[in-house]
């Protein structure tokens, strides 16, 4: 499974290298095209894990003003 991750910035907030830094350090990877980041689970992902990886994205996030959508896909 895979967890892809959209991000949307605010000119008054965090810059993109920040978010970037803080994202990578949780186990996303940069990546272009539809989708900003993903990250993979190696396996199926519960749906308590993927509830919890999206709570660990908005905290890391939290004060610098952007949003984000994330997507999880490929499990059975």
């Amino acid at each position: 499974m895979k967890s892809y991750l959209v991000v949307w910035f605010s000119s008054e907030g965090g810059t993109p290298s920040e978010v970037n830094t803080r994202l990578t350090a949780m186990g996303f990877q940069a990546m272009q095209g539809a989708y900003d980041y993903v990250y993979d689970w190696g396996s199926n992902a519960s749906l308590d894990d993927i509830l919890q990886i999206g709570d660990r994205v908005q905290l890391t996030l939290k004060g610098l003003d952007v949003t984000f959508k994330i997507e999880t896909v490929g499990g059975n």
